[in-house]
C-alpha cells in the first residue's frame, strides 16, 4: 500500500471557477514518484486551467522543484537557443547582482558551468547543433525539444508537459516518446496532457479523465480504456450545453478575437471616373454673339444638342 511519502504531488479537492462556470470540480489526484502520469479529456474539460492551478507563477513553484511547459510555447525568439536554456537555469543560480557588476571569478566560473549545463540539455534532446541561433528559426518541433531543456534547466522533480506532441508528425511523436522515457531515467517524474491516444497509451503508466471540470475516470490505461464512463464519453455527441461550457470558459481565460474588437481599416476614397464630356474641351465664344456653341454631332449621340432618354413606354424622348 503506497504512503504520502511514495507521491511527489497530491491534490485534494482542488476548485476553480470563472465567474459562474465551474472549471475544475473538486479534483483530487495524486502522482507518484518516478511515473509517467496523464491527464486527457476533451476541450474544455479544464486540463489547462489544472496545471495553471498547481503551478502558479512558475518562477516561484520551479525553486520547488516542479517546471512546466506551455501549449502555445513560450520562447525568448530573439535570443539564441543556449541562452534560452541558461534562463532557465536562473533560479539554481547563487551569484548577486555585484558579483554580475563587478564581474568577479566565482561570478565567472558560475556563468561558464552554467553555459556548459545548458549545452548538454541541448544535447539531451537533441538539438545542440542549433545552439547558436535564435529560438524563433527553429521548426516548430525542435521549439518544442527547447523548451523541455529550458524546463530541464530548473532542475525539476516533477516536469509538466501541456500538450506536447501537438502539430508533431507520426515520426515526432515516436522520438518524443523516447524522449520522455529519458526524462523519467534522470528520476524526474513527468505529467502531461495529451489529446493523442497513441502517445498517451504508449507511455503513461496511469492516467486521469476529466469531463466538464469534472473526474471521470482513473486508472492504468487498460482499465480506462475499457471504463463504462469514458466509452460512455466517447460515444456521446457534444451537446449544446458543452459547447456552451467549453466557450465560456475560453473566453473566460483568454481575450479572444471578435470583429468587433478587431481593428477596421480606414474606408478607401472613392476614385472619381470623369465622363467622357467632361473631358472635352469647351469650344471659345463666338465672335459674333458671344455665346458658347455647343458641339454638334449625329442626332442621338453624346455630341448632339439634344440626346433621345428612352420612356418608360419604349418610346424616347428629346
Amino acid at each position: 500500500m503506497s504512503t504520502l511519502d511514495d507521491h511527489i504531488l497530491v491534490l485534494n479537492n482542488v476548485t476553480k471557477r470563472f465567474g459562474g462556470l465551474v472549471a475544475v470540480d473538486d479534483v483530487s489526484l495524486s502522482i507518484k514518484r518516478g511515473e509517467i502520469f496523464a491527464l486527457i479529456g476533451p476541450n474544455g474539460a479544464g486540463k489547462t486551467t489544472l496545471f495553471n492551478n498547481v503551478t502558479g507563477l512558475p518562477h516561484e513553484v520551479a525553486r520547488l522543484g516542479i517546471a512546466r511547459t506551455f501549449q502555445n510555447i513560450r520562447l525568448f525568439d530573439y535570443m539564441t537557443c543556449v541562452d534560452n536554456v541558461r534562463v532557465g537555469r536562473h533560479v539554481r543560480m547563487h551569484a548577486k547582482l555585484w558579483d554580475g557588476l563587478f564581474k568577479l571569478p566565482a561570478e565567472r566560473r558560475e556563468e561558464e558551468r552554467v553555459t556548459e549545463e545548458a549545452m548538454d540539455l541541448l544535447r539531451f534532446v537533441g538539438i545542440a547543433r542549433q545552439a547558436n541561433q535564435y529560438a524563433r528559426n527553429l521548426p516548430y518541433g525542435q521549439q518544442r525539444r527547447l523548451e523541455i531543456a529550458r524546463a530541464l534547466a530548473t532542475e525539476p522533480k516533477l516536469l509538466l508537459l501541456d500538450e506536447p506532441a501537438a502539430g508533431f508528425t507520426p515520426q515526432e511523436k515516436v522520438e518524443l516518446m523516447a524522449l520522455v522515457r529519458k526524462i523519467l531515467d534522470r528520476g524526474v517524474t513527468v505529467w502531461l496532457i495529451e489529446h493523442d491516444m497513441k502517445v498517451v497509451m504508449g507511455i503513461s503508466e496511469r492516467i486521469v479523465v476529466l469531463d466538464h471540470g469534472e473526474k471521470i475516470a482513473e486508472g492504468p490505461p487498460e482499465e480506462v480504456r475499457t471504463d463504462p464512463r469514458v466509452i460512455a464519453r466517447e460515444s456521446t455527441p457534444p451537446t449544446d450545453a458543452s459547447r456552451r461550457s467549453a466557450r465560456c470558459l475560453s473566453m473566460s481565460t483568454r481575450a479572444r478575437w471578435s470583429p468587433s474588437s478587431a481593428p477596421t481599416a480606414p474606408a478607401r476614397p472613392r476614385r472619381f471616373a470623369p465622363s467622357r464630356a467632361s473631358c472635352t474641351r469647351r469650344p471659345a465664344p463666338s465672335a459674333s454673339t458671344g455665346a458658347t456653341s455647343r458641339p454638334q454631332g449625329p442626332p442621338g449621340s453624346w455630341r448632339s444638342g439634344s440626346v433621345s432618354r428612352p420612356r418608360g413606354d419604349g418610346s424616347s424622348r428629346a
